[in-house]
């Protein structure tokens, strides 16, 4: 019997739709306790955060309506290649990637250092 291409496959209750990568509360302490302290320093003054199939970011902003100035991005598949975690800076560019989220998110910590001189 020939299945018409309209038709799309149905997930029966045993099988399971494909996850999100979201970050865990661990991950989410470390980062707001960065973010609050840049928001302090009055430097970041927004976040978002999305959810995706293959990656969760943390999107910072200076103001609400520009692109973010950074972007912290969880993604399990390269955790045995370069490591799960990036900080990707305004234009794109890898800033820090590694396996430890504190020891990448260290190269924003010294912006903090600069702000508060």
């Amino acid at each position: 019997m020939h299945t018409p291409p309209s038709a799309s496959p149905k997930i029966t209750p045993f099988e399971r739709a494909p996850e999100q990568v979201a970050f865990h509360r661990t991950e989410l302490s470390v980062i707001l306790s960065l973010y609050g302290r840049m928001v302090a320093a009055g430097e970041w003054r927004d976040y978002g955060i999305s959810c995706l199939r293959e990656v969760a970011v943390f999107s910072i902003f200076r103001r609400t309506a520009e692109m973010p100035l950074y972007r912290v991005e969880k993604r399990p598949k390269l955790r045995m290649k370069q490591g799960m975690y990036a900080v990707i800076g305004p234009n794109g560019q890898v800033l820090r990637r590694g396996q430890d989220l504190k020891a990448v998110l260290r190269v924003l910590e010294r912006k903090l250092i600069r702000a508060v001189d």
